[in-house]
């Protein structure tokens, strides 16, 4: 049974914030530098150092890889001092290694933690995904319908016509013809390049940054992450596992996955309370990046709790060598 008694998010939910900041200052001095690896390197050592510090029995759910591909923060690894409550972790230390290594905008540190047993173990494997913001009604856009027609509906939902839509998309060749089936509608599209757990988080705020729903496939792990960024700020996520061969559809047997076409809601993603926490790495629609000077760093990370649907922006500066 999840273990839940223990699950003090609101006590929890400052130490995330130091684990998320500490991975972003790990990468401060290799934003730009062109090396992804040793920024990704960077904010692992220091994401992992930092979470056993924290009095949990942790599990890392969704991390780095399975252990033979990941030294550090693998998928089931076991972190915290063990001392308090079981919780399953989903983390990526540097969503967007590519963005750090280019100085390009929306590279975030992230992370989140919610009672053992409560978050999908995803398989790394691509997930199509499909995410609005709050105040749509359950089921206004699904994976069912096509692309157009999902642009169509939230634009009716919206009160207004295709034309008032704005869908962030991922750059990639695969996406070649959903990009040409929104843009049939009217609709505009913001297309990133990376970090599409920044990309999903637009959609709840929509009014600050312009983006009102997203579309595409990405990372299954980025997904649940995602997923646990709506379910404390509201809005409705989708998604459904993608294989490519029956080495994939292995791994998610491994994970504990028996229906491979099954269409998971964000609830169904992350099926209890959740907290989540993200730092800038470099600048965005979501948070500022880090600015550094000489002798000193300074971060904004956003906490969220689901339990109560509070949103809490630090902004932290510290001393660095």
């Amino acid at each position: 049974m999840p273990q839940t008694v223990d699950f003090n998010d609101r006590m929890l939910s400052l130490g995330l914030a130091r684990v998320s900041e500490a991975a972003a200052i790990a990468s401060a001095r290799l934003i730009g530098r062109g090396d992804e690896k040793a920024a990704d390197q960077a904010a692992v050592d220091a994401m992992r150092t930092q979470l056993n510090l924290l009095d949990i029995a942790g599990t890392v759910v969704i991390g780095e890889g399975e252990r033979d591909e990941a030294p550090m923060l693998y998928i089931g690894e076991e972190v915290g001092t063990g001392k308090g409550p079981a919780v399953d972790i989903a983390l990526d230390p540097l969503e967007g290694t590519t963005l750090t290594a280019k100085d390009m905008p929306n590279a975030l540190a992230v992370i989140a933690m919610a009672p053992r047993g409560t978050l999908l173990h995803a398989p790394d494997v691509y997930m199509e995904k499909l995410a609005v913001g709050p105040g749509y009604a359950a089921g206004v856009v699904s994976l069912d319908m096509d692309p157009a027609e999902r642009v169509r509906q939230l634009a009716k939902a919206k009160g207004g016509a295709p034309a008032d839509i704005t869908v962030c998309i991922l750059e990639r060749p695969r996406h070649q013809d959903l990009i040409k089936a929104v843009r049939s509608t009217g609709a505009a599209i913001r297309l990133i390049p990376d970090g599409d757990v920044a990309g999903v988080i637009h959609c709840a705020e929509a009014e600050i940054t312009g983006i009102d729903m997203y579309m595409g496939s990405g990372g299954a792990p980025e997904g649940v992450l995602a997923a646990s960024a709506l379910k404390c700020m509201g809005g409705q996520i989708y998604g459904q596992l993608l294989f490519r061969n029956d080495d994939e559809k292995a791994r998610a047997e491994r994970a504990g996955i028996t229906d491979l076409n099954r269409i998971y809601t964000r609830d169904e993603m992350v099926t209890a309370d959740v907290i989540f926490a993200a730092t800038g790495v470099t600048d965005g629609s979501i948070l500022r990046g880090l600015k550094r000077e000489v002798g000193w760093v300074t971060t904004e990370t956003v906490i969220m709790r689901s339990k109560t649907g509070s949103v809490r922006r630090i902004t932290y500066r510290t001393p660095v060598k």
